[in-house]
């Protein structure tokens, strides 16, 4: 890369870095609000790098309060600095063919060692046949063979089961448009037989290809006709988020001394399994959807339904913690499952004091661009079960896929009325509290 191609990626670089040091954020703390690996950001911001798309790079200046100058000016210096970084792959490219053009004469004159003394022709015996023309005649002698065979057992067909057969053509079927499927298997025809109808020339065979028309083109033209199918995103859940990565409450019907320490957050999973555990007032969904491909999804509306309502859970609540505040409120969807028709409402966030906007559907995403919704849902009057519905739109076709906990609804009871109960580390044991 010449120095005014490394200026360009240097210069977009520094004014990444000057964005990210106005928000006193660290780099892990960024990267998490933009889904994305700490290392990566960190080479953004050193120059290392240069994201191929703009996308990340607004979100980032968005996050950092950029202002419509600056943003303006960082997605000109992003377009030269990925100007920039093309050309250095170009020149690398060329530099590497010309030394492969240049080593080729002497890695052929290595490869042929000279050639001995002519004999006279009548005292030398014939020289024997290279290897590959005697392949070349077996490989012909196995296709004639094969030809032979395969003409013999359609003279061997009745008369009409020779035409049927001339009369269907398999064709290789349209690819599918959505990634991470593989490839159909061919069509195969159908067999015929002497009771079904023999099928028209119109009905078996695709319309003939123009003159100039490539197979490329056949294939895009039966991709248009048929349109592409399936859910066109992906989801996953997580029902075990605890409020500011510390704070709790699951309800369980077994006294004290039968209760191990609390887990882990990650763990909390595995841990509830283990004793029955039901969450107790609030439920933390996070729920993590994007597109299949870099075709836009959005989402358009997010619905509640509650399954099942009956009196709270008997048993003793559990805190995993005695209370715990957290600097950073991520933006998240309110759900009060006592309402006779409770509503998913967007919710702003706060983060050390600085409002961050509540996520406004309908939202766009895609396979480069994946959102993390959060729901949190609170009861203080019955022990509910409930799901989610999660309407969708893309290339003109729409649908609804529901989001529940693996299969299963989710679960949240009141504790009102409840013994508290917390985790003393320093006696090993869980120990009466109030709140």
């Amino acid at each position: 890369m010449s120095e005014a191609q490394d200026a360009d990626v240097q210069e977009f670089a520094g004014l990444l870095r000057r964005l990210k040091e106005r928000t006193d954020r660290s780099y892990g703390q960024l990267a998490r609000r933009l889904n994305m690996n700490t290392s990566t950001l960190h080479r953004y911001c050193t120059g290392d790098a240069v994201p191929v798309d703009f996308a990340r790079v607004e979100r980032f200046a968005a996050l950092c309060g950029a202002t419509p100058e600056e943003r303006l000016e960082l997605h000109r210096r992003w377009i030269l600095a990925v100007a920039a970084r093309q050309r250095s792959r170009t020149a690398v490219a060329g530099a590497a063919a010309a030394d492969s053009a240049d080593k080729a004469p002497s890695d052929r004159a290595l490869s042929h060692p000279a050639r001995e003394p002519a004999q006279d022709p009548a005292s030398a015996d014939p020289p024997p046949r290279p290897w590959y023309r005697r392949r070349r005649l077996l490989v012909s002698a196995a296709v004639a063979t094969a030809l032979l065979a395969t003409l013999g057992s359609l003279t061997a067909l009745p008369h009409d089961r020779r035409k049927d057969s001339d009369s269907v053509q398999a064709v290789d079927p349209p690819r599918t448009t959505e990634p991470g499927t593989s490839r159909p298997k061919q069509a195969e025809s159908p067999s015929p037989s002497a009771t079904s109808p023999t099928p028209s020339a119109g009905a078996s065979k695709e319309s003939p290809a123009k003159p100039g028309e490539t197979a490329d083109g056949l294939e895009k033209k039966a991709g248009q006709q048929q349109p592409p199918t399936g859910v066109p995103l992906t989801w996953s859940t997580d029902s075990h988020v605890w409020q500011a990565g510390c704070g709790h409450d699951y309800v369980i019907a077994k006294p004290p001394g039968q209760v191990p320490p609390p887990p882990a957050p990650q763990d909390a999973a595995t841990w509830a399994a283990t004793q029955n555990a039901v969450h107790g007032r609030q439920t933390l969904v996070e729920i993590t959807v994007q597109g299949r491909s870099s075709t836009a999804v959005v989402l358009d509306a997010l619905r509640v339904r509650v399954v099942g309502r009956s009196a709270p859970m008997e048993g003793t609540n559990y805190a995993m913690d005695q209370g715990c505040g957290g600097a950073l409120t991520p933006r998240y969807f309110e759900v009060d499952l006592d309402k006779d028709r409770p509503i998913a409402r967007p919710a702003d966030g706060n983060d050390t004091g600085v409002t961050i906007p509540a996520m406004r559907l309908p939202y766009r995403v895609s396979a480069e661009d994946p959102e993390v919704l959060l729901v949190d849902a609170r009861t203080v009057t019955c022990d509910c079960s409930w799901y989610l519905e999660l309407d969708w739109s893309s290339q003109g076709r729409s649908g609804t896929v529901r989001i529940d906990d693996h299969g299963r609804p989710f679960r949240t009871t009141s504790t009102k009325g409840l013994a508290n109960y917390a985790y003393d580390t320093s006696a090993r044991a869980w120990v009466p509290w109030e709140e």
